[in-house]
């Protein structure tokens, strides 16, 4: 419930700061008192778009603060420690400061929040019901929301809507997974092709630097064969001795002078050590010079294996054969993926099959109860309304089948209304004046305050267009609803006004050089004099003020 409202700046309030009721309060006020000025205030918390023009004249910004007790509501500390806001249900505040900026910044519990947040609590907390409100008793999502909540579904809408959400996730899933599967359709071909002419080239890692090597012996054998065949000479010659023999003589001189020259011995041993080196090499040599051979047939084989490899690099961009054998892995890996779609799709497809078979329960458990609900909803809606200046009413909630189930189930709802006799029904939307549209979201609200924990409700107006007899019963639905939850009418009627548990009154204060909005409680007696000047205007008569009188004392 609304504790308490604090106003600075705001239009024509430079401050207020009062404090509200439980049960049923009205508001009255003559016309432009400033009540519209109080529910904008309200709106400004409730997350509404502000406008700068709002603003005090002079002042450069306007605070509305907002103070309730939320410890009756469910789910409040859930939908707080969501936010990661502070949660004391005894004490929550909500506030907005605007400024002539154009800026404007929202706290709840004094933290700093985004509008979207503010609104998305606020929307908990207050419901201001006004003629654009009623608007709403024509929107098929909130005919089915006002079903949902007299048929008590909220824990089995919830399993639904789970369900339905993983069915509609693993749709979309299909419906891609068939698009990428048809795109890759028309590409396995051409990939095919691909792998195939990777395949057949039969690539091995590290052979094209060893063909690169192989070429350019291939092509240079002769200069190689010569080139070896005078090294072998130049270490081993059989007239010479060669550069073998020179060291090996070389050392047995050196050994023979080690006898008398001990510093000989050791370059004995470095040219015994080379002489084995030399040696060796010799050998070596002698060896590769034989196997040198230049072959035609062998540098043909190479050069057209190597065009092949450098062709097959610069179809794909690549450098080397590594790169090639990756793209092969990678080719091989798609085609295996595109081979696997029909067994994914169709897994996917046996999946959804499932989770639509739940589905379907589901909503047809959800679709008997809301039948269920509508056959009650259409009787006790009938039963309150006729009191109200309808008495031949008729009213009726149809619940149609959905070709195709949605968030909220498989069902169309509407509401079906007709207030005279020789008039078929027809959707509320399409027939219903705005006095009896008003009247049935009256009804709505009384009915669905004892299914559920409603926000505080304030009604704008909401008895324009009646009077007599229908106003003092519309004030009884308001004073009964009042006993469920916090309940504010703003009237103009005395019958309404007199049925609430307390009464404040909206007024215009004129100081030297400006004109204030005001509101104050009200006591017994200036409820009677107020309502008096309801009754006969700003003549008060004995009359009134006795018919006033009356009309307090019959509260009920």
């Amino acid at each position: 419930m609304l504790k308490s409202l604090y106003i600075r700046n705001y239009v024509l309030i430079d401050t207020l700061d009062i404090n509200f009721d439980k049960n049923f309060s009205v508001i009255t006020g003559e016309t432009g008192a400033g009540k519209s000025i109080i529910l904008g205030a309200l709106s400004l918390i409730s997350g509404q778009r502000a406008d700068v023009k709002s603003i005090k004249a002079g002042a450069d910004k306007c605070t509305i603060e907002g103070e309730f007790d939320i410890s009756l509501y469910n789910n409040m500390e859930e939908l707080f420690n969501r936010f990661e806001l502070d949660y004391d249900p005894a004490s929550c505040i909500l506030r907005r400061d605007l400024y002539v900026s154009g800026k404007s910044r929202a706290f709840v519990n004094d933290s700093p929040v985004p509008l979207s947040v503010l609104k998305e609590i606020a929307s908990q907390l207050i419901d201001i019901h006004s003629q654009h409100q009623n608007l709403l008793l024509g929107d098929n999502l909130f005919q089915l929301k006002v079903l949902d909540i007299v048929a008590g579904n909220s824990a089995l809408l919830l399993e639904y809507q789970s369900v339905f959400s993983c069915y509609q996730k693993q749709r979309k899933q299909l419906e891609e997974l068939k698009e990428k599967a048809e795109r890759s359709k028309t590409e396995q071909d051409y990939l095919q092709y691909q792998l195939t002419q990777l395949a057949d080239a039969n690539l091995s890692e590290g052979e094209q630097v060893a063909l690169e090597e192989e070429q350019e012996m291939l092509v240079h054998a002769e200069e190689i064969k010569g080139a070896l065949y005078k090294i072998a000479g130049l270490l081993s010659n059989d007239e010479t001795g060669g550069a073998v023999q020179l060291v090996k003589d070389a050392s047995n001189t050196a050994g023979t002078a080690g006898k008398y020259y001990a510093s000989a011995n050791g370059i004995e041993e470095r040219l015994r050590s080379i002489y084995i080196d030399l040696q060796d090499l010799s050998f070596e040599v002698e060896s590769k010079k034989e196997s040198i051979e230049f072959d035609p047939e062998r540098l043909n084989w190479v050069n057209e294996r190597l065009n092949l490899l450098y062709s097959l690099e610069q179809k794909h961009r690549v450098q080397t054969v590594e790169e090639l054998i990756a793209l092969q892995n990678e080719l091989e890996c798609k085609l295996a993926e595109i081979n696997s779609f029909d067994t994914q799709i169709t897994a996917l497809e046996n999946e959804i099959e499932r989770l639509f078979g739940t589905v379907k329960e589901k909503a047809d458990a959800l679709s008997d109860m809301r039948k269920q609900a509508a056959k009650l909803v259409s009787s006790e809606l009938q039963k309150s309304i006729a009191p109200l200046g309808m008495p031949n009413i008729r009213f009726e909630i149809r619940v149609a089948p959905r070709l195709e189930p949605n968030l909220y189930g498989a069902n169309d709802v509407s509401f079906f209304f007709s207030a005279n006799k020789n008039i078929p029904l027809r959707p509320v939307a399409e027939i219903a004046s705005g006095g009896e549209i008003a009247r049935l979201m009256l009804c709505l609200k009384a009915l669905i305050a004892g299914k559920t924990a409603l926000p505080t409700i304030i009604f704008d107006e909401i008895d324009t267009g009646v009077s007599g007899d229908i106003a003092d019963k519309m004030g009884d639905i308001m004073q009964e609803l009042g006993k469920k939850m916090q309940v504010f009418a703003i009237t103009h009627l005395p019958q309404i006004a007199a049925k609430g548990d307390s009464h404040f009154f909206v007024y215009k204060e004129d100081g030297d050089t400006e004109t204030f909005t005001r509101i104050r409680k009200l006591n017994r007696e200036e409820r009677i004099r107020e309502i008096a000047r309801m009754l006969s205007g700003a003549n008060l008569t004995q009359a009134s003020i006795a018919n006033a009188k009356e009309l307090l004392d019959g509260r009920s």
